[in-house]
């Protein structure tokens, strides 16, 4: 451990799914986030850095972990982490720090802070599967994976934004209130702050002062006729289920109009946020880290949200900012994963590295991005349980895992064809290259690198035994209510479409 006056504050930002590439620091030509394009030129930009899952919780608590969803034994937004498993928070705190959350962070269980010493403004539904759940008011289901999201889009206003609003200004109190306490004494230990934003999740629903901005603006999707007549069998499955195989055109654009609305509200958050680290001159010794838990979709192929493996989905913005440390304005291409922000973060702190963990310092890419020690490897899986009504039918099941490697990328579904794209040449995925005889050594070398440590048929196995388990859980909940200890109150009231 080093001394603290040697160690970086760590600012450490995750907003909700949030596609990298509707950012204008990422080539997108009509959203403004003049916050965030600040950042990466002050800091090094990611370009292919992946999420461990295209859904919250396993994602959130792989990065808090550096494991693997399955090391972790957390597939779905139910599964709740042991609490044995060390986090990125516990090893800074043993390294001298004092980590706070405000915010998302989507944890489900008795424990709501997994190694954070302090906790500001929860998350907005309960703290055990069971509990009362959100009041979504007039917009009651459109915050999850279900066309009514798209019917119900447009200009009004989602309480995401209201929560979004108090956890800005509760980082900004506390980061004014560090400052005087530095100030007063002379010297302070360095802060560790984790800040969760909901936004752009939807409901696409943006104030019109936002809507506004990007009404007749905002571009169609690029790639969706190829996809209308899907032939792959889960993703065929998925847009039925979903109820997403026809969309209207006005609707899709109402609904893209309100995601780049939110994006950009979710821009003057985080500048809020950063002018506040500005202010107390910070700035300097304050490592920033953004990123999100998954991407979205926005129509492109025909799909919405996250649930698959496609870049829009699973694919993360990722933007480190460490002053004297990391090059200014720089764009890496080599293949990161977030369990390398973790372990960036922990080398910024002087901590041990977490045990287990598959995370890897960026900061040798970052200042020599051809370096030849760099393995361009990334994983994601995306598993569901049964009786999962979003995400499955009855008690059928998926196990689906996806391997980044170099230019190549597997999409491997139990049971059904796997995928196969080469993203140098077939940037938007639109060549599935499995079935191409100059490709099978790839796909064979890929599959066995997927399938390695990773037993679909175990997996489900374990997830049907677990669900199992929290249904008594469940009913314990729904009979006992116990008390949430840490949640922010959100009201039905401040849900809503104007009409």
């Amino acid at each position: 451990m080093s001394d603290s006056g040697d160690r970086p504050n760590i600012l450490f930002i995750q907003s909700d799914q949030h596609n990298p590439a509707v950012m204008g620091n990422a080539g997108d030509p009509v959203v403004a986030t003049p916050n965030l394009d600040a950042l990466a030129a002050r800091g090094t930009t990611f370009e292919n850095a992946y999420c461990a899952s295209p859904i919250c919780v396993p994602s959130r608590m792989s990065m808090l972990t550096g494991r693997h969803p399955h090391e972790n034994r957390v597939w779905t937004n139910s599964h709740a982490l042991d609490s044995s498993i060390p986090t990125f928070a516990h090893s800074l705190g043993a390294a001298g720090y004092r980590p706070v959350q405000i915010g998302r962070m989507h944890f489900v269980g008795p424990d709501q802070l997994h190694g954070f010493a302090e906790r500001y403004i929860g998350d907005h539904g309960p703290n055990f599967m069971g509990g009362k759940p959100a009041d979504h008011g007039q917009l009651g289901g459109t915050a999850g994976p279900h066309r009514i999201s798209l019917e119900k889009s447009g200009v009004g206003q989602s309480a995401y934004q209201v929560h979004d609003e108090h956890v800005a200004a509760a980082t900004v109190s506390f980061i004014e209130n560090y400052a005087i306490r530095r100030n007063a004494d002379g010297g302070a230990d360095p802060f560790c702050v984790a800040v969760g934003l909901m936004l752009p999740h939807q409901p696409f629903v943006a104030r019109r002062e936002d809507f506004e901005l990007y009404e007749g603006k905002v571009p169609p999707p690029r790639n969706v006729r190829q996809f209308s007549d899907e032939r792959h069998p889960y993703l065929r499955w998925w847009r039925q289920h979903a109820g997403i195989a026809n969309i209207p055109d006005d609707e899709v654009m109402r609904a893209r109009t309100a995601y780049w609305a939110l994006v950009t509200r979710l821009d003057m958050l985080i500048g809020q946020i950063l002018d506040a680290v500005e202010r107390a001159g910070l700035t300097e010794n304050t490592m920033v880290v953004y990123t999100a838990d998954h991407g979205e979709q926005v129509g492109e192929r025909g799909l919405w949200w996250k649930q698959t493996f496609y870049e829009d989905s699973v694919k993360v913005p990722a933007i480190v900012s460490w002053p004297g440390t990391l090059p200014k304005g720089r764009r890496v291409e080599r293949v990161v994963s977030q369990f390398d922000l973790n372990a960036t973060m922990l080398e910024a702190g002087g901590a041990e590295d977490l045990p287990f963990s598959h995370g890897r310092s960026v900061v040798g890419i970052a200042n020599d991005p051809d370096s030849t020690d760099w393995d361009d490897l990334a994983f994601a899986e995306y598993c569901t349980e049964p009786n999962d009504p979003a995400h499955s039918d009855g008690e059928r099941t998926w196990q689906h895992r996806m391997v980044r490697r170099g230019d190549w990328k597997l999409m491997l579904f139990t049971d059904m064809p796997s995928m196969l794209f080469n993203l140098r040449d077939d940037p938007d995925e639109l060549n599935d290259l499995s079935g191409d005889q100059s490709a099978a050594d790839t796909l064979r070398e890929l599959t066995e690198l997927a399938l390695d440590g990773w037993d679909p048929q175990m997996i489900d196995a374990d997830i049907r035994r677990m669900s199992v388990e929290q249904e008594v859980v469940r009913r314990w909940a729904e009979q006992i209510q116990p008390p949430d200890q840490y949640r922010w109150d959100l009201r039905p009231e401040w849900d809503y479409l104007e009409d």
